[in-house]
C-alpha cells in the first residue's frame, strides 16, 4: 500500500506495555562489544549484575521492537487511510534517544509510537518518514523518547511535503578533540541480534549477497551504540546518568570485524561525533549529538 497524505500523521500505534531485566540490559551491553575485557573494572558494571548500569542507548531494543513500525498494529481511526511501506526497499536514516529520567535497571513500561512527518523526495526518489515513540512508567511519566527516520526509497511521489525534514547537526570542522578507535568482533552481528532484530541480512551470507553485501553487515543500530560506548569511555567516565540524548545519522554500513573509529568534539554539554571505518575510508556515521545533563 502507497503513503496517505495528510493521514499518515493521524497514524499511531496502539499502546503496548513491555519489561526487561537485567539479562536484557547485560545483552545489549556484550552487543556492543562492552566486557570484552573481563578485567576492566570500567565496563564490567555494564555486563554483571553487581552494580548493574544500563547503557542509554539500550533503548533502541529494550521495548523488543515496541513501535518499530508504525504501521503494524495501528489504533483504527474511522476515515484513516492506513500507510504501509515498501519494507524492501527501506533504510534506517537517522536514530535520536532522549532520556527524561536514566533508565531503570529492569521494569515494566508502556510504548506508544506515532507518525509525525513524512516528506515527499519524488517518485523516483523516495521518501523520509519521522516516527516517534514515547515510552511512559507505570505512573505515566515519561521515560524516554526515541525518535527516528527512515528512508523508504519505493514510496516517493505520494503528494506530501518536499521541505521541513528536521535539519542534521553540523560537527565542528576543526580537529577532533578526541579519536577512539573500537573493534568490532567477527561475530557480533550473531550476538546482536538476540536483542531483537534477526534480519536476516546481519547472519544469513546468501541474503547478504542478495541485497549487494559481499557478506552479512552489522546492524546500525549497533554502530550507533558503539558511538554512545565511545562517549562514555571518553567523556563520561562511564556515568551513564550524564547522557541526557544521543542522535546520529547513518551514512555507510559496518562489518563484522572492521575498527570504528569515533571522533569527538566537546564543547560545553554538547558533544559531536561521527565514526569512521578507517581501512575502507568510510564514514559510516555523520552528524552525531550527544547532549549531557547540566
Amino acid at each position: 500500500m502507497p503513503i496517505y497524505y495528510p493521514d499518515i500523521l493521524e497514524q499511531k500505534t496502539e499502546p503496548r506495555t513491555f519489561s526487561y531485566g537485567d539479562k536484557d540490559v547485560m545483552l545489549y551491553a556484550l552487543g556492543i562489544g562492552m566486557g570484552r575485557d573481563p578485567m576492566d573494572e570500567r565496563e564490567l558494571p555494564f555486563v554483571y549484575e553487581k552494580d548493574l548500569k544500563v547503557v542509554p542507548t539500550a533503548a533502541t531494543v529494550l521495548a523488543a521492537g515496541a513501535g518499530r513500525r508504525a504501521a503494524q498494529a495501528v489504533e483504527q481511526k474511522e476515515g484513516l487511510r492506513v500507510s504501509q511501506l515498501n519494507y524492501l526497499m527501506v533504510v534506517h536514516g537517522e536514530q535520536k534517544v532522549e532520556l527524561h529520567k536514566p533508565l531503570a535497571l529492569n521494569g515494566s513500561f508502556t510504548a506508544t509510537s506515532r507518525t509525525v512527518g513524512a516528506f515527499d523526495k519524488g517518485k523516483d526518489k523516495g521518501a523520509v518518514v519521522v516516527n516517534e515513540t514515547i515510552w511512559t512508567d507505570d505512573k505515566g511519566e515519561k521515560v524516554a523518547t526515541l525518535t527516528g527516520s527512515t528512508f523508504a526509497r519505493g514510496d516517493g511521489g505520494f503528494g506530501g511535503p518536499s521541505d521541513g525534514a528536521p535539519e542534521p547537526h553540523a560537527v565542528p570542522t576543526r580537529k577532533p578533540d578526541i579519536s577512539v578507535p573500537i573493534e568490532t568482533r567477527p561475530d557480533q552481528a550473531l550476538l546482536y541480534r538476540l536483542n531483537g532484530d534477526r534480519n536476516p541480512l546481519h547472519s544469513d551470507p546468501d541474503v547478504a549477497k542478495r541485497a549487494g553485501f559481499p557478506r552479512p553487515i552489522l546492524h546500525g543500530l549497533c554502530t550507533y551504540g558503539i558511538t554512545c560506548r565511545a562517549v562514555l569511555q571518553e567523556i563520561c567516565d562511564y556515568q551513564p546518568e550524564q547522557i541526557l540524548s544521543h542522535e546520529a545519522r547513518f551514512s555507510a554500513p559496518v562489518f563484522p570485524g572492521d575498527t570504528v573509529t569515533v571522533d569527538l568534539w566537546k564543547d560545553g554539554d554538547v558533544v559531536s561525533f561521527e565514526a569512521r571505518v578507517l581501512d575502507r575510508g568510510a564514514t559510516v556515521i555523520r552528524n552525531g549529538k550527544t547532549v549531557l545533563r547540566g
